[in-house]
């Protein structure tokens, strides 16, 4: 079992930076890819950002790609999302998720998942 806990997410305005936090719990999380999902009001939920086990390899979707930077500590079995220039289409409920060594952009394939924070931008 891996039992991941996000931060709490918030209220920014547009144009505005947030740094989302992902603790893991349990096995050993450096031998867990993981996933930054989020879903908006009325929306089915979307990849936004995975990182492989090692830190090395990270892909994005379109739509955040150059403004959200991923990142992971080991050490600290945690894992982040950096979120710059935000705009109102960024809200959602983010959410972090964990799948054996690689990452995957396709929710169903995390078998482990936080249970969501909100993200509000305000334009």
């Amino acid at each position: 079992q891996v039992h991941l806990v996000e931060s709490r997410g918030g209220l920014v305005q547009a144009g505005g930076s947030l740094r989302l936090s992902c603790a893991g719990s349990g096995r050993t999380f450096s031998n867990y890819a993981m996933g930054w999902f989020r879903q908006a009001p009325g929306k089915e939920r979307e990849f936004v950002a995975g990182i492989n086990w090692s830190g090395y390899i990270t892909y994005y979707s379109d739509s955040v790609k150059g403004r959200f930077t991923i990142s992971r500590d080991n050490a600290k079995n945690t894992v982040y999302l950096q979120m710059n220039s935000l705009k109102p289409e960024d809200t959602g409920i983010y959410y972090c998720a964990a799948r054996p060594t690689i990452y995957s952009s396709t929710w169903d394939e995390y078998g482990y998942r936080g249970q969501g924070t909100q993200v509000s931008v305000s334009s």
